[in-house]
């Protein structure tokens, strides 16, 4: 059973904000999708997460690199599969090394290898509303997922 939170962001600050209380309850082993449109607010979403670790550097989206590992009290590795091109790019790179349960991983366009990478725990679908508003629909797809639902509500 999906359960799910739907919340509305007027601005960047309200949709980092978001990522920050999420932040505060991922555990190792959790596995969350960012889907969304180019400019939906995945990035901005990221850069909350990580503030909500305590990351203070700089936070890049990995578009060109693929990944970005962030070592904080937890290992965060930032997937962004945008320029996959075939979903077998996934385990070419060895990326399945990275789904364990040491880390969490977040991974942005997961359709483009959605029959090699496992079921997320969440995924945030995020949808333009207009240049700082935003539609950010979190689903918990398993029992960690909808207990995460739970701390947020």
């Amino acid at each position: 059973m999906i359960k799910e939170l739907s919340f509305l962001t007027n601005d960047a600050n309200e949709t980092a904000l978001l990522a920050e209380k999420l932040a505060k309850i991922v555990k190792p082993r959790d596995l969350i999708f960012l889907q969304g449109d180019l400019g939906s607010g995945k990035t901005t979403y990221m850069r909350g997460f990580l503030r909500g670790l305590n990351f203070t550097g700089k936070v890049k989206s990995p578009s060109y690199t693929l990944l970005e590992q962030y070592y904080l009290e937890l290992t965060i590795n930032h997937f962004d599969l945008y320029r996959f091109k075939d979903q077998r790019e996934w385990d070419d790179a060895g990326f399945n090394e990275f789904i364990n349960g040491n880390d969490v991983n977040v991974i942005e366009w997961p359709e483009k290898a959605v029959d090699v990478i496992p079921i997320s725990d969440l995924t945030i679908f995020f949808t333009y509303l207009d240049d700082k508003k935003r539609k950010i629909v979190i689903e918990g797809n398993s029992s960690r997922g909808r207990q995460c639902i739970d701390l947020l509500s």
